[in-house]
């Protein structure tokens, strides 16, 4: 056995294995040529010794050699190491077998005699796509062994200082403020909260204060007796009453009317409320961890904001970073993304091409991390093959920048009509994030649920 010096850019070993000693030294010399680390076996027992004890991204194998022959080497190599990438190097009158040594496994064939251009073209084909498998196998351990199992990804310093914040605070009964750009996970890292606590066997209950009028928000946070109002044919519970010993997750809690906020206090500092319609007290024990958009502070100083309301809420502040400042986890989000919508979807997608990757890694995502879950899974539905290409990606991915479109309205166009096409467009820049959407155009992010309801 011989091996010689040269060190691929990738710092690939390719491995050479056939029963003609001139030509496997004459593909090391092509090889090394071009910047490739080689090593040659004389048969296959001797390959699979090697995959035994080190790792060999390729193996590029004769199909006819006695003992072991190149598909009964490449069942074998599989299974030893199953991310290694097998090329059968075939002659005249046995290509039909090579084309069934790609359906078993094998990723392609070369022809003898050897043309130079489309050996090195398979060669280098064969060691991206192996690159990617070992890489996606990586990062799935990653998300077996770590956070992922609370549904929580956190592969940068950034993030997991957050989730370490928010592992620490958990037991308290203290209120939690989640703050953070829309988008950022507020409500998965609540959930991954309540899991964490010792209410975890309890109700978690959660409510979004921007997507209901005031009647409907206070009806919904405290419950109702029957004739409390105008269609109240029965007595309902509220979510108060429904997390009892649990924990309530209010989100987008800056978007609260101030007649609930007062009620929200009371209940906070007594622990007791009223249902709509009724003047008797009901006890609660229930956490609350609220999330917001918004700047609290600026509300509060513009008076749309209980001061109180807010010092009660933020006795545990925890700001979640934007997926732009978090490195790696743009790669390990969209990983996690694409099996579960392979799984959903019943796809076998093995993961992203390097362009593909590359561009994600670029873009700011100013959606964070619900764009890029949009993204993955439009890339995924749309995609024919095993592996996601970058032509595949939005536009604004591409380009690695954000949408910067513009609206064009025709002159006598409805005032509704325009309204609606400007608050759609924008959402499509969003990646249909309603509250980015809504913080874009000043308004409240209510106001668009209204609208396009």
């Amino acid at each position: 056995m011989s091996q010689s010096t040269a060190v691929s850019p990738d710092g690939a070993t390719i491995l050479i294995v056939d029963d003609e000693p001139e030509l496997c030294q004459a593909l090391s010399r092509l090889l090394t040529r071009n910047g490739y680390r080689t090593r040659i076996a004389g048969n296959g027992e001797a390959v699979l010794e090697i995959l035994r004890s080190e790792e060999v991204p390729l193996v590029l194998t004769d199909l006819m050699m006695p003992g072991m022959n190149g598909v009964e080497l490449l069942k074998a190599a599989k299974v030893v190491s199953p991310t290694t990438e097998v090329v059968i190097i075939t002659g005249h009158g046995t290509i039909e077998t090579a084309v069934e040594a790609m359906k078993m496994g094998a990723y392609d064939f070369v022809e003898k005699p050897f043309t130079t251009t489309l050996t090195l073209n398979v060669v280098r084909k064969a060691l991206e796509k192996q690159q990617l498998l070992a890489e996606n196998l990586q990062l799935r351990r990653l998300l077996k062994d770590g956070d992922a199992r609370e549904s929580v990804i956190a592969g940068s310093e950034v993030m997991r200082r957050t989730i370490e914040t928010a592992r620490q605070v958990a037991p308290s009964r203290s209120t939690i403020l989640l703050t953070g750009e829309s988008g950022t996970g507020k409500e998965v890292l609540a959930n991954a909260i309540h899991r964490w606590s010792e209410r975890a066997g309890r109700p978690l209950v959660k409510l979004s204060c921007a997507a209901l009028p005031e009647t409907l928000l206070e009806a919904e946070l405290f419950g109702y007796e029957r004739g409390a109002f105008t269609g109240a044919t029965a007595r309902r519970q509220g979510r108060f009453e429904a997390a009892h010993r649990g924990t309530l997750f209010l989100d987008e809690v800056g978007e609260m009317p101030s007649a609930v906020q007062v009620k929200l206090l009371r209940v906070l500092q007594v622990g007791e409320f009223e249902r709509l319609g009724s003047s008797a007290p009901i006890q609660t024990d229930v956490r609350v961890i609220a999330a917001t958009n918004a700047d609290l502070e600026q509300l509060v100083a513009d008076g749309a904001f209980r001061e109180d309301l807010f010092y009660r809420l933020n006795v545990i502040n925890i700001e979640i970073p934007p997926l732009r400042v978090r490195g790696g986890d743009v790669e390990l989000l969209s990983h996690a993304f694409l099996e579960q919508v392979c799984e959903k979807n019943h796809k076998d997608i093995k993961g992203f091409t390097r362009e593909a990757r590359e561009a994600l890694g670029r873009y700011d995502w100013p959606g964070n991390v619900r764009e890029l879950e949009n993204c993955v899974e439009r890339a995924a539905v749309l995609c024919r093959g095993d592996v996601i290409g970058v032509d595949l990606l939005p536009r604004t991915v591409r380009a690695g920048r954000r949408s910067g479109g513009a609206v064009t309205i025709p002159i006598g166009t409805p005032l509704r009509d325009a309204e609606m096409e400007l608050i759609q467009a924008t959402l499509d820049g969003c990646g249909g994030d309603k509250e980015t959407a809504a913080r874009i155009l000043g308004i409240a992010s209510r106001t668009i649920y209204r609208k396009i309801k």
